[in-house]
């Protein structure tokens, strides 16, 4: 009995040394960035150069999908509940209180069932629909200007190094709609989100935390003329960028991305469990293994 108990020790042990009960993440910190209305076609005539190197320093794709129909917050919800419109219902497209609270659970939630520290910073009300009780640590909708969102999540940043935090530009959607898709009043907004963006990047930095975090940028839609909402090209297809630690420089998805791989990808990073429901997919192919 004394040597069976000792092999079943020995066994215990060896398994528990080679296959460990809970993997390790990825990262500790993710960062996703949305450039509401960033249309691929249009971005890429900018000047936007904090992009151009965290495109060349990470991986990218320029031919990703958003959800039909092609609106804010449709696309917004399947990006940050890794859901089709189908199945997180949400159908409307502003800020209506009567409609409450989305149902169905964001990644914040499921992050911080993982004890994990979130935040949201946003330029539009609509936003509020995904603001789930207890989901978040904070919530800031600082004004409708990327350069004020920005701020605002880059002195939360330094100060409480979140480890999942969603940053919402909305100038160029805007723009789009007052003077047209490609546009150079978009175009403007665009390079103005750039500095955002760069505001962004330099509080990771004086955060310390750039080496162990994971930066994804992508959008919600694109446009065409003065607005979006249809499946044609014009807004279906949208960027999707990732950089940072364990990413292969200069490196492409080898399958389209979809807008709710985001919020399987963020979750795979951080090592916290997918629900089995969930439309997304991680994009793992554009990292190295571990």
């Amino acid at each position: 009995m004394h040597r069976l108990n000792r092999i079943l020790i020995a066994l215990t042990i060896l398994f528990l040394t080679c296959c460990p009960v809970w993997a390790a993440r990825h990262v500790d910190h993710v960062f996703i960035i949305s450039y509401d209305g960033g249309k691929p076609a249009v971005m890429q005539q900018c000047k936007m150069p904090e992009l151009t190197t965290l495109v060349k320093e990470g991986a990218s794709s320029w031919e990703a999908q958003t959800v039909f129909p092609s609106l804010t917050l449709v696309a917004h919800t399947s990006m940050l509940t890794g859901l089709s419109p189908e199945k997180h219902k949400v159908n409307w497209n502003d800020w209506e209180p009567e409609k409450g609270i989305i149902a169905s659970p964001t990644i914040f939630k499921l992050a911080k069932a993982q004890n994990l520290t979130t935040a949201m910073f946003v330029g539009k009300p609509k936003f509020i629909h995904l603001f789930q009780e207890g989901s978040l640590d904070d919530f800031s909708l600082p004004s409708h200007h990327a350069m004020d969102v920005a701020y605002a999540a880059a002195r939360y940043i330094k100060s409480n190094k979140p480890n999942l935090c969603f940053i919402h530009f909305a100038d160029s959607d805007s723009a789009g709609h007052m003077f047209g898709w490609g546009s150079d009043q978009q175009k403007e907004a665009l390079e103005t989100q750039d500095k955002a963006l760069k505001i962004v990047m330099k509080s990771l930095e004086e955060a310390g935390i750039d080496h162990d975090s994971a930066v994804i940028i992508s959008a919600d839609h694109g446009g065409h003329k003065r607005t979006h909402g249809t499946n044609t090209p014009d807004d279906m297809v949208i960027p999707w960028i990732v950089w940072g630690k364990g990413v292969k420089p200069g490196s492409h998805p080898q399958h389209t991305v979809t807008t709710y791989d985001t919020a399987a990808t963020a979750l795979w990073l951080l090592d916290v469990p997918l629900p089995e429901n969930m439309d997304g997919k991680p994009v793992t192919d554009v990292f190295t293994a571990e």
